[in-house]
């Protein structure tokens, strides 16, 4: 009797520990880590990404903030810039010469100017509008005028910028001058650049001749030489 009652309980007893084992087993391969940490006990874990990711991204962040806040800070510093410009006069007598202009960052234009082949006294000296010779010196157009003002002398408040005046060729017919202007700058909105410089035939009236052509020309009669301002190096 002893033994028949003993049956079940072993049985049972038997199909517990089978289910323990299976659930043990079924845990151990659905754990990666854990299955690892089974196979090889003395194994360190991998440390978790999350981790990994702050470890790396955030002295990244810090040093691209403090880069930022560094040239935040910096100090502009402003270069002190030097243009140069030649223009080489020509046309269809034996009068040329040239004409060198150098600027100082914003300040005013200093245009030195040698001429030969003129007659003895004043010519007209003038900064015309375009840098087209394709017809001689005919195709500059007229003065230099952005402001849309009337002729007149290089002093005048009302004047075209491109009207600097007269040069004034001595007894050998050569004329050495220095002008400096402001409003004939090398670069900016303005520019002379790509224009023409032109020496005349006559004296240029400045506006006060009274002829018709006084406050148009100057009444500085024919182009005798012309050339267009280019850039050259400093």
């Amino acid at each position: 009797m002893g033994t028949s009652t003993n049956q079940p309980k072993q049985a049972m007893q038997a199909a517990l520990a089978a289910m323990a084992a299976h659930t043990l087993m079924l845990s151990t391969y659905s754990s990666p880590t854990l299955f690892s940490q089974i196979q090889s006990p003395n194994s360190h874990p991998l440390p978790h990404s999350s981790f990994h990711g702050l470890s790396v991204k955030l002295p990244l962040k810090s040093q691209f903030q403090s880069m930022s806040l560094a040239a935040a800070h910096k100090p502009l510093t402003v270069v002190a810039a030097t243009k140069k410009a030649v223009a080489v006069l020509k046309g269809n007598s034996n009068v040329e010469g040239v004409a060198t202009l150098t600027q100082e960052n914003d300040g005013p234009t200093t245009v030195n100017v040698r001429i030969t082949g003129l007659t003895p006294g004043p010519h007209g000296f003038h900064l015309h509008e375009y840098g087209d010779t394709t017809n001689g010196c005919m195709s500059t157009g007229a003065h230099f005028n952005p402001n849309n003002m009337t002729h007149g002398a290089p002093e005048d408040e009302v004047r075209h910028a491109g009207d600097l005046g007269n040069v004034v060729a001595n007894a050998n017919g050569v004329a050495e001058v220095t002008i400096v202007d402001n409003q004939i700058p090398l670069s900016g909105p303005n520019t002379v650049i790509g224009r023409a410089l032109v020496v005349h035939e006559l004296e240029d009236d400045l506006g006060k001749g009274g002829h018709e052509l006084s406050l148009s020309t100057g009444n500085a009669g024919g182009r005798l030489a012309c050339g267009v301002v280019g850039l050259t190096p400093v």
